[in-house]
């Protein structure tokens, strides 16, 4: 077996272009990116509220001075 070399890419990305046309990939591209950008929202969202989570469970649960018996 032969390994992939720069002509072999450059006939695969030759065919692709043909097979799908310049819009179309240009199209899968912005929504690829659009894609990315909303797993990444995702994740820092869900970092937040992990965050504010554990802020939660670590506040002071000490009695007051009403609740003592």
């Amino acid at each position: 077996m032969s390994q992939i070399g720069p002509w072999s890419f450059l006939l695969i990305a030759i065919v692709v272009l043909v097979l799908f046309g310049k819009g179309k990939i240009a199209g899968m591209m912005g929504e690829l990116g659009k894609g990315i950008t909303a797993f990444k929202r995702g994740v820092s969202d869900g970092t937040k509220e992990l965050d504010d989570a554990k802020v939660e469970a670590a506040r002071d649960v000490t009695p007051s001075d009403k609740d003592k018996v």
